[in-house]
């Protein structure tokens, strides 16, 4: 039994709707290869594209639960808003990237991090009980993953095209709205956008709908240039 924070009655009844989700619930260590079920049979729910195998299933499967159960609840939006904001943390500190990824720190310590991260945030209620649950169940690692397959999966459910972007900076809202009006013009439909940030492209965007990509990145101009260049000397 972890010695860390009270998990509040709310938090169990979530875990338990959340786990009730599966046939078959298990305890799996770190790394493990066995998942619960969790109704990958829906068909509720799109693969998230460049993952490992391991890190795409768990967060497919903790997604299309959450969002199942956001449905029921009447908290999509919410949800929605507070795994935003959460996203947007990751993004801005290079320290809670390494934490979340690290195989290294216990479901103890994952779970006192995520409660005192939560707070700070004001994350609360739905979304601040099923950061608990994958705390605990030490599946930090793909929470990255369960942020993109959840807005995946509802902007599936809204009739919409999910764009994955990566940025080397945050976008302001208007270069936001100027993005989704120029992939509408070429998709045809309104288009729901997940920005990364990720530095290392320098610049540009790489933008993803589908099975088709876009990449603009200064980095990959950068090495397409590199190879020019070597095949001129």
């Amino acid at each position: 039994m972890l010695d860390g924070p009270r998990i509040s009655e709310e938090a169990r009844g979530f875990s338990c709707d959340f786990w009730g989700k599966s046939k078959r619930i298990q305890d799996h260590r770190f790394g493990a290869r066995r998942e619960p079920d969790f109704g990958l049979k829906s068909g509720k729910f799109v693969p998230v594209a460049d993952t490992s195998q391991l890190t795409s299933g768990v967060a497919e499967r903790y997604a299309s639960s959450l969002f199942d159960l956001a449905l029921e609840q009447g908290a999509v939006d919410s949800v929605t808003a507070d795994l935003d904001r959460f996203q947007a943390m990751l993004d801005e500190s290079a320290d809670l990237k390494r934490f979340v990824a690290s195989p290294v720190f216990s479901a103890e310590d994952q779970l006192k991090a995520i409660v005192a991260i939560s707070e700070k945030a004001g994350i609360s209620g739905f979304f601040a009980n099923f950061l608990k649950v994958v705390a605990r169940n030490r599946r930090l690692f793909a929470l990255p993953g369960m942020i993109k397959a959840f807005r995946i999966i509802a902007a599936n459910h809204r009739g919409e095209i999910s764009a994955e972007v990566t940025s080397a900076h945050a976008l302001s809202q208007a270069q936001e709205t100027e993005l989704k009006v120029a992939l509408k013009s070429v998709t045809g439909k309104d288009v729901t956008i997940a920005v990364t940030v990720d530095p290392s492209i320098l610049g540009g965007l790489i933008v993803k709908v589908g099975s088709r990509q876009i990449d603009t990145s200064l980095r990959t101009k950068l090495s397409t240039l590199k190879l020019a260049l070597k095949e001129v000397g």
